[in-house]
């Protein structure tokens, strides 16, 4: 279908058109993602969260990767027991606090904050956001996403294990001799992973590698729609997306800006083919060369064409979901199960085919197909075949946002369904140490979300329609500084 519209005007939209596509075709005629003589070798981190993290870290721990180290977390005792711990590979389990002790932490989290971030704002109204009679789960035993962000927060900030874990754990990676990768890995299912990696991935990222190398984040979606997948993927959303990310740090300030510097990847898990070998597979094959390549690509994709500079990381919009899929190679006639809206649209879309013979060939020429039947992408989907010992296929859909996920309107109507309150906050984790149920609207500031549950002004600079990913239907341009203060 032509473009020209036949208006007579607009010559600089179809400027910025033909830029924007002179860009996508660079990556899939000219390869300039592709890594140069001077880039790499690579070695790939991972700090793994959950059962599911751990799973990772196992599956990579035998894969010979130079220069890898693990870290997995998880709570409770013998939670990590199958994770063959030591040598470059560390194991810790957060133990379960008594309601005494855990009260204890959570009172002074006021003073823990200030000593993280001299400019944060002591509200006098501040109370532990878990409720008084909440009982504490045994070890083992199925908790919320707000419980385990308040026993992780107990131990980092009283400075135990994961504390000299995590400090470890970054200086491994600052000390490699090789370019360094790390990826966070954790379901979007379990409440222990999307629960602390709010937390973690910030603490690692921001202050302990100092934003220098590419954190990249690697979330399993859930197999079946649930309502704490609305506050999990909205909080990841004003996380990464850069304009609510801003209105998030207008009020709490750069501490929170977003720590995955790399991009950030869903993984569908649709019962059949294994997300964790997928994450995995992906991250070693070649020795993460594949990873990074794939990580420039996005890269190059987010900065725009009159600002590109290979030292600049570009800044995510809404469409920071990235799509990672794979399969064996037999299997590549197609990608249902992959997790998208019917209809889904972006500009550029790549497979790797990892292997060499007829049955790299078959899948090569399939591959392509395939994609097409889950997403319109503005040049053809690029496939390329790849010599490695580990054969499948690597599909990466970039760019969707949250609303292109098929769980999403789902995951939020279940969420409304529920009238409880307090089940509502046990949902959430990110900004609850500040006052903050995201997903809740503003009780001070109309239009905008973020429900103070302390009754107070504690808020975010992003309208609640934007959260819950309807029409927004008027958005704060120019924030007050007097406005931009909780309390």
């Amino acid at each position: 279908m032509s473009d020209d519209h036949g208006h007579g005007h607009g010559h600089g939209h179809e400027s910025e058109v033909d830029s924007a596509l002179a860009r996508v075709e660079a990556l899939s005629n000219e390869k300039v993602h592709h890594a140069g003589d001077h880039e790499g070798p690579f070695s790939v981190h991972v700090l793994g969260l959950g059962p599911c993290g751990a799973a990772v870290i196992s599956e990579l721990a035998g894969s010979g990767l130079p220069g890898f180290s693990a870290v997995a977390v998880d709570v409770g005792q013998g939670s990590l027991s199958g994770l063959a711990a030591g040598g470059s590979v560390r194991a810790v389990e957060l133990p379960i606090p008594s309601r005494e002790d855990l009260s204890s932490a959570l009172n002074r989290y006021r003073e823990f904050l200030k000593m993280e971030y001299p400019r944060y704002y002591w509200n006098p109204n501040y109370e532990p956001w878990l409720p008084g009679d909440l009982e504490i789960p045994a070890s083992g035993a199925e908790m919320s996403r707000a419980v385990a962000k308040a026993v992780y927060g107990a131990e980092y900030y009283q400075n135990r294990e994961i504390t000299e874990a995590l400090d470890g754990f970054a200086e491994s990676v600052l000390a490699s001799e090789h370019t360094p990768l790390v990826v966070v890995a954790f379901s979007l299912a379990e409440a222990v992973g999307s629960g602390i990696v709010v937390e973690i991935a910030r603490h690692l990222s921001s202050i302990k590698l100092g934003r220098r190398p590419w954190v990249v984040g690697m979330g399993v979606l859930p197999q079946e729609v649930d309502a704490t997948f609305f506050p999990v993927i909205n909080e990841l959303d004003c996380m990464i997306d850069t304009e609510k990310n801003n209105g998030v740090m207008a009020v709490w300030g750069d501490l929170y800006k977003n720590p995955f510097t790399g991009g950030f990847f869903v993984v569908p898990d649709d019962g059949v083919h294994s997300p964790v070998e997928a994450i995995a597979s992906f991250c070693s094959v070649r020795g993460g060369r594949d990873l990074y390549e794939t990580l420039k690509a996005l890269n190059w994709l987010a900065v725009p064409g009159d600002q590109w500079h290979p030292a600049i990381r570009g800044q995510q919009s809404d469409r920071w979901v990235n799509v990672l899929v794979t399969r064996p190679l037999e299997e590549v006639d197609s990608l249902a199960g992959v997790g998208l809206v019917e209809g889904f649209s972006t500009e550029y879309a790549e497979a790797r085919v990892f292997g060499g013979g007829k049955r790299a060939t078959a899948a090569a020429k399939a591959v392509g197909a395939a994609i097409a039947g889950v997403a319109t992408t503005r040049v053809d989907p690029v496939v390329e075949t790849v010599a490695a010992d580990n054969e499948f296929v690597g599909v990466v859909l970039p760019r969707a946002s949250k609303l292109d996920l098929e769980m999403f309107v789902p995951a939020r109507a279940a969420y409304d369904a529920i009238e409880d309150w307090e089940e509502h906050l046990l949902m959430h984790s990110w900004l609850l140490d500040l006052g903050v149920m995201l997903c809740e609207p503003s009780i001070r500031f109309d239009g905008m979300g973020g429900e103070c549950i302390w009754g107070c002004a504690c808020w975010v600079v992003v309208p609640h329609a934007a959260i819950r990913g309807e029409t927004v239907v008027s958005v704060v341009d120019e924030l007050d500084p007097a406005v931009a203060v909780s309390g």
